[in-house]
C-alpha cells in the first residue's frame, strides 16, 4: 500500500496542476515532505496524509477511492457532439457520454421557421442561454420576447416555454440547463 500512496499523490497533484512546492504551501508542510511521500521514502501517518490532502482539499476516502484510470474527456470536437434533431431545430449536446452529468449544454440551431415543437416545454430546473447568431422569439408562460444576437435569457424551466425562429436567418444559441433533462 505504501507504494500506492506516493504514486497516487503524484498523480492527483498532476490532476490539480500543483507543483510539489505549491501543494506543500497549501497544506502547510515542507516541500521535502511531499517529495519523500511521492518517492515512497516515508510512509505518512493517517494524520500526516490528512494534512497533506487538505492542500487540494481532498478527504482520505476521496484519495483512496478516486478512479485514477478514468480518462473522461474535458474537450470535444464538433464530431463528438451528439446531434438531436427533429427537423425543426438541431440540438448539439456537449458531453453526452460523461458519466453522472449534472448539466446539459447545447449548441442550438434553429433554421428560419424552426421551433422547439408544437407544445410548450416544461421540466424541473433552470435554463439559460445566449443568442450567438440571429434572433429568436421566446415564450415563457404568457410573456413573449424576441431576443437578438448578444442577448440572453435565464428561466425557471418549470414554467412552460417555447422557442420560435420567426426571422429569415438561422438562429444559434448556446444554452445550459440543470438538472439535465436529456
Amino acid at each position: 500500500m505504501t507504494a500506492d500512496i506516493g504514486e497516487r499523490l503524484k498523480t492527483i497533484r498532476g490532476i490539480y496542476n500543483f507543483s510539489q512546492r505549491e501543494l506543500a504551501r497549501r497544506a502547510g508542510v515542507t516541500n521535502s515532505t511531499i517529495s519523500l511521500i511521492e518517492q515512497n521514502r516515508v510512509s505518512p501517518s493517517v494524520d500526516s496524509l490528512k494534512k497533506v490532502l487538505e492542500g487540494f482539499p481532498l478527504t482520505l476516502i476521496d484519495f483512496f477511492t478516486m478512479d485514477m484510470e478514468s480518462k473522461e474527456t474535458s474537450f470535444f470536437s464538433r464530431k463528438d457532439l451528439v446531434e438531436l434533431s427533429d427537423g425543426q431545430a438541431s440540438l448539439l449536446l456537449v458531453g453526452a457520454t460523461r458519466k453522472d452529468r449534472k448539466l446539459r449544454v447545447l449548441h442550438e440551431i434553429y433554421p428560419p421557421g424552426g421551433n422547439s415543437g408544437d407544445t410548450m416545454i416544461s421540466h424541473p430546473g433552470e435554463e439559460a442561454g445566449v443568442i450567438t447568431k440571429g434572433s429568436i422569439q421566446i415564450t415563457v408562460g404568457k410573456e413573449v420576447r424576441v431576443l437578438h444576437e448578444g442577448e440572453a435569457y435565464y428561466i425557471d424551466s418549470q414554467i412552460p416555454h417555447a422557442f420560435n425562429n420567426i426571422s429569415d436567418e438561422v438562429c444559434e444559441i448556446i444554452s445550459a440547463a440543470t438538472p439535465p433533462n436529456f
